[in-house]
């Protein structure tokens, strides 16, 4: 199975990007892992630095395929994260989160994982879905029933998170339990808060159903979230992976 990567980032209207990647391969297995920083006594960009860098090394490593490989990838990015940061409080430490895709393109099944509100989407024969389900609040909200999933978006405390990485606490990993399939035309999309934030599902099909390669999508979205021209608008960071040819699956199925 041919995969096919791109990544973007913008800095937004903040200082400078939290946000980092790294994307890449080690034999038929391709990964893909996205992290938003948060500052503390150092600095967010220098937490998703250290997530992203540390979880990369060890899947290049990894000698097989499965989801504790990955779980103690994302486990050991967090104790790397942490190292020289105990005992000290919470507003002062460096935080981020982190969601992870692994593909084995040779057998065609995918791994994900993720701390935090960082998410991981799927596009299939033109129909969007988000895999992943943030650690918020406001997701807590959502699933206890108190608001509706549509009142999440301007809920005053919708970028508030329950987990991330580097806490003094060791964050609940969320992983696929086993191997999902691949099909051919499977799109995949990591991307930060500041990216999701702006966009629909349907913009994701849209932008998608006209785009014919994963540079072209990514940069059609990101136009969408620039013309949104919100104040103060956060980072936003996105990795699209596309199996096989997902523009053809997506306009014959669509």
């Amino acid at each position: 199975m041919h995969i096919e990567v791109a990544s973007h980032s913008e800095v937004g209207q903040r200082s400078h990007n939290e946000d980092d990647l790294r994307h890449g391969t080690s034999g038929a297995q391709v990964y893909a892992i996205l992290s938003d920083g948060a500052g503390g006594h150092s600095n967010g960009a220098m937490a998703s630095d250290i997530v992203v860098r540390t979880a990369t090394v060890l899947l290049q490593r990894a000698t097989v395929f499965n989801p504790a490989v990955l779980e103690a990838a994302i486990e050991d990015a967090n104790e790397v994260l942490n190292t020289g940061q105990q005992g000290l409080p919470s507003h002062q430490r460096m935080h981020a989160t982190v969601v992870a895709l692994w593909i084995d393109a040779e057998v065609g099944q995918a791994l994900w994982a993720h701390v935090g509100d960082s998410r991981l989407y799927r596009i299939r024969q033109g129909r969007a879905e988000q895999l992943t389900v943030d650690d918020s609040v406001v997701q807590h909200m959502v699933n206890a029933g108190y608001i509706k999933p549509e009142e999440a978006k301007h809920h005053p405390r919708k970028n508030q998170l329950l987990a991330a990485m580097g806490s003094d606490e060791t964050p609940n990993v969320h992983v696929t339990k086993q191997p999902e399939p691949v099909y051919e035309g499977d799109v995949f999309l990591l991307c930060s808060d500041g990216w999701w934030d702006q966009l629909e599902l349907e913009d994701l099909e849209r932008t998608l159903f006209r785009a014919d390669t994963p540079r072209q999508w990514l940069d059609d979205m990101a136009a969408i979230v620039a013309q949104c021209r919100i104040a103060n608008q956060d980072n936003y960071t996105a990795v699209a992976v596309w199996a096989g040819n997902p523009a053809e699956v997506t306009r014959i199925g669509g």
